[in-house]
């Protein structure tokens, strides 16, 4: 796969020749189209139709943000690789499979819960035993009654709400935990969990984009109109993986300050322009990070592996083959 750029400053995007330009204070920095896969604008960024058809023909999707770091919308090329006869199928299993998915996903999402945090029970964090018992046992008990898509749901809520109970006990004080809030985020965690959230799940879009499955025919989440539903379901089991490690190594290690990377208001708490930067660096880092994948005998990305569960769900919906998503333990 290609590589992301991201834009933070203010500035207009526009296409010079065969390249694509980005103009700010009167200097021009040019993005190579040959190996871009995806651009983020995480400021304000003005561009033209021109430059917007040059993207679609390059297959480059464009990714934009608010103020506040949250996801706002996509660019998105025609589909190139649409195929009627998986979307058909994709719908089927839907009807008939929905809650079989729905509680893989979630079942992912507890697995990957709980090896990331023996982690720091392995390193000295004795405290959150408990809260391993409960992601262990319990989870385990209510995910195999519930019955339909609100049961699975609720369960869903039960293991976050658990695996956020352990932050207090492996985060340093000044980064604090009471509760996931998330438009707007109000302290800098729920800012980092919020932005690293939207990056992931963007990240997850250009995935699917180059695999044949239908974005809006999802198994956990309701599949709606105006939002790309597949992608919030096989970014969730991603999330403790790529940006909960992420956010524990930067406060642990002290990469990043609550005083010194972080805009405080009122009503709201977000990254500043040098927190951004910090927080991209290292979620590139481990997205990139490359292992060996035990089936494929070959070295992956985990940007990479986000891929691969879409084509394992392409092999349920194709195939009939049982979709297990993601096992940061097992590597697959």
């Amino acid at each position: 796969m290609g590589k992301t750029k991201y834009i933070n400053s203010m500035g207009e995007l526009s296409r010079k020749d065969d390249s694509i330009c980005f103009r700010k204070n009167g200097k021009n920095v040019y993005i190579p189209v040959e190996n871009t896969t995806e651009i983020f604008c995480l400021n304000e960024v003005s561009l033209n139709s021109k430059l917007l058809d040059f993207l679609s023909k390059s297959n480059i999707i464009v990714h934009f943000f608010n103020y506040h770091g949250g996801y706002s919308g996509t660019f998105y090329p025609k589909e190139h690789l649409i195929s009627g006869k998986v979307t058909i199928k994709q719908a089927r299993l839907f009807e008939e499979q929905r809650e079989i998915v729905a509680k893989s996903i979630v079942n992912g999402i507890r697995e990957n819960m709980i090896e990331v945090l023996m982690h720091y029970y392995k390193h000295g964090k004795s405290d959150i035993k408990p809260i391993l018992t409960h992601l262990k046992k319990d989870s385990v008990e209510k995910l195999e009654k519930a019955n339909n898509i609100k049961e699975i749901l609720s369960v869903e809520g039960y293991i976050w709400q658990t695996f956020y109970s352990s932050f207090n006990h492996i985060l340093r004080e000044d980064f604090v935990f009471n509760k996931r809030v998330k438009r707007p985020p109000d302290n800098p965690l729920n800012a980092m969990i919020s932005f690293g959230n939207s990056i992931l799940y963007a990240k997850t879009v250009t995935a699917i984009y180059n695999t044949h499955l239908n974005q809006s025919i999802s198994f956990l989440h309701e599949p709606s109109e105006g939002r790309f539903s597949l992608s919030l379901d096989l970014s969730e089991v991603f999330k403790p993986v790529i940006v909960y490690k992420t956010i524990f190594d930067l406060v642990n290690n002290r990469k990043i300050s609550v005083n010194k990377h972080f805009e405080k208001n009122v009503n709201y708490c977000m990254l500043n322009e040098e927190g951004k930067k910090i927080y991209i660096e290292a979620l590139e880092g481990r997205l990139e990070s490359v292992k060996e994948h035990p089936r494929l005998k070959r070295k992956v990305t985990m940007r990479t592996c986000i891929k691969l569960d879409g084509y394992k769900l392409l092999k349920m919906i194709m195939e009939g083959k049982e979709f297990k998503p993601y096992s940061l333990k097992e590597g697959i």
